[in-house]
């Protein structure tokens, strides 16, 4: 079975015609209404047999048609990644999707928490909690979901748990189960969104480290990104019931 990713659609009543995109092949999509006058059809050439012609407007393929065989990564430094977080305007969010982050697991807090004791997150990563603190006094806006497993994995329960820090420096902090996630299809990467306008996209290796920030700012890609945070923001809960749901300490 293919495994079709949405690219987007001119029409925003009743979404057709439409490109979708096979992300194994890389082949494309095109549906839309059937070109079906015989002398239109007569003129076409090489038609096979079992093929249907569409007929699709130009902006259609223009807009959501690729633009490169084979995209190039522009793969950009921590500072200048650490640096989209004063540099937005508006808004920042981001994906998780991982089950664990090899990062978490070498702080004092992640061995307290496998502990059983209570984590004290103030005082915690204080430089990066003033910055959240000042970008939202500028009327900026940060958020983000993370994907969980049934049952959640040592480094969910975790972020669970450090999801209070969050929330107190004003990020809107949700869950979402695997299943849902993997219902929507949504992609399974790491990203961050800014101002709906560029993507970086978290590379990590098999030891769950962070290696690489690939920039993407081409529309397209872009607008799936964005299609992905609509569709985990409209079926995510607060992660306080994802607590009470796993039972984790609040």
């Amino acid at each position: 079975m293919r495994r079709l990713r949405f690219n987007g659609t001119g029409s925003g009543v009743n979404g057709c015609p439409a490109i979708h995109q096979d992300t194994g092949t890389g082949e494309i999509i095109v549906h839309g209404p059937p070109l079906t006058d015989p002398e239109d059809i007569a003129q076409l050439r090489h038609l096979g047999a079992g093929e249907t012609a569409i007929v699709v407007p130009p902006e259609l393929l223009v807009d959501f048609g690729p633009k490169e065989v084979q995209r190039v990564p522009d793969i950009i430094s921590l500072a200048e990644f650490d640096r989209l977080f004063t540099q937005f305007e508006h808004t920042a969010w981001r994906l998780e999707t991982r089950r664990r982050y090899a990062s978490d697991e070498v702080t004092d807090t992640y061995r307290q928490f496998l502990a059983g004791s209570p984590v004290d997150w103030t005082g915690v990563d204080a430089a990066w909690c003033q910055e959240r603190r000042e970008q939202v006094a500028l009327g900026k806006t940060f958020g983000r979901v993370r994907i969980i497993d049934q049952p959640p994995t040592p480094g969910q329960l975790y972020l669970l748990d450090n999801a209070r820090r969050n929330s107190a420096v004003g990020e809107d902090i949700r869950s979402l189960q695997r299943g849902d996630a993997e219902r929507l299809r949504l992609p399974a990467e790491d990203f961050w969104i800014f101002d709906s306008r560029l993507v970086a996209l978290l590379g990590f290796d098999d030891d769950d480290q962070l290696v690489n920030v690939e920039l993407i700012t081409e529309p397209v890609a872009v607008n799936r990104y964005a299609q992905a945070r609509d569709a985990a923001m409209h079926y995510a809960v607060p992660y306080q019931d994802a607590v009470a749901r796993t039972g984790a300490a609040d």
